[in-house]
C-alpha cells in the first residue's frame, strides 16, 4: 500500500493514481488540510506527496508542515520510496536540509522541461523524451539537497526534478489532464490567482493548453510512475502491463 499525502482535496495524484489502481496498488489518502494526523510510515511500501498552495516554509501558518517534513525525513532516510509533486518536491528538499525559497517569478502554464544528462542513467527517467511540455504552477523553488542528482530543468527554473536514493521529486504537473484542470478552474481561489498572474483569459487558456498535450503528457506520467512502482518500490507487476 502507498501512503498519499494531499494538501488539498482537489489536488489528487491524477494520472499517477490511475496507473497505481490499474496495477492493483492500493492507496491510503490523508488530506492534510482536513485531517493532518499522520500515520506511522513504516507499514507502507512508499509515499506520494502532492502539491498545495502553501509554501514548504510556512510552518507558522500551517503547523502540521513541521510533522510532515519530519515524517518525510525519517522515511526517506530509512530508504522508503518517495514520489513528490510540486509542493511535494519542495517538501522533500526541505526535509533533506535544502532551502526552499521564492523563485524569480511564477512559472505558469504549459511549458517545456528538459532532462539532464544524468536522467539517461536513471531507472525512472531513462527512455523519457529529452524535452516535453508539462503543466507548471508554482512560484517557489528549492536548492538541490546534498547527494541528490538533478534530472530536469527549464528555462526559468534550474530545479525541475531530482532523485536521491529511492526518493523522487518533480516540480511539474504531468499528472493533470484537462478534466482535472477544469475542476481547478471551478475553484474561485484558483481562478483568482490565475487571473491575477496571467490575465482574464488565463483559466480558459490553461484548460485548452492541458487538453492539447494530454495525449502525450498523461501516458508519460503513467510510464514514469509505472517505472517507479515496478523498479523502485517493487510492486504492481501483476496487473497492468
Amino acid at each position: 500500500m502507498i501512503l498519499v499525502l494531499q494538501h488539498a482535496g482537489c489536488e489528487p495524484p491524477g494520472a499517477y493514481e490511475d496507473e497505481a489502481l490499474a496495477r492493483g496498488v492500493r492507496l491510503e489518502r490523508i488530506l492534510m488540510d482536513e485531517q493532518p494526523e499522520l500515520p506511522d510510515w513504516r507499514p507502507y511500501a512508499g509515499i506520494v506527496v502532492m502539491g498545495g498552495a502553501m509554501g514548504a516554509y510556512e510552518d507558522d501558518i500551517h503547523p502540521w508542515l513541521t510533522a510532515e517534513k519530519r515524517l518525510i525525513a525519517e522515511a526517506v532516510g530509512a530508504g522508503l520510496p518517495y514520489w513528490g509533486v510540486c509542493l511535494g518536491a519542495q517538501l522533500l528538499a526541505a526535509s533533506l536540509g535544502a532551502r526552499v525559497i521564492p523563485g524569480p517569478r511564477p512559472e505558469l502554464g504549459v511549458l517545456p522541461v528538459r532532462l539532464t544528462g544524468a536522467a539517461g542513467n536513471d531507472p525512472v527517467f531513462a527512455g523519457a523524451p529529452p524535452e516535453f511540455p508539462t503543466l507548471q504552477w508554482h512560484g517557489d523553488t528549492y536548492e538541490l539537497p546534498a547527494g541528490a542528482v538533478r534530472l530536469a530543468e527549464s528555462d526559468l527554473y534550474e530545479q525541475q526534478a531530482f532523485a536521491i536514493g529511492r526518493a523522487y521529486a518533480l516540480q511539474f504537473h504531468l499528472e493533470v489532464d484537462s478534466g482535472l484542470a477544469a475542476q481547478w478552474m471551478a475553484i474561485p481561489a484558483y481562478v483568482e490567482e490565475l487571473e491575477r498572474l496571467g490575465g482574464a483569459g488565463a483559466p480558459a487558456a490553461m484548460i485548452e493548453q492541458v487538453a492539447q498535450i494530454e495525449g502525450h503528457s498523461v501516458p508519460l506520467a503513467r510510464a514514469l510512475f509505472s517505472r517507479w512502482l515496478l523498479d523502485v518500490v517493487g510492486i504492481g507487476a501483476g496487473a497492468a502491463g
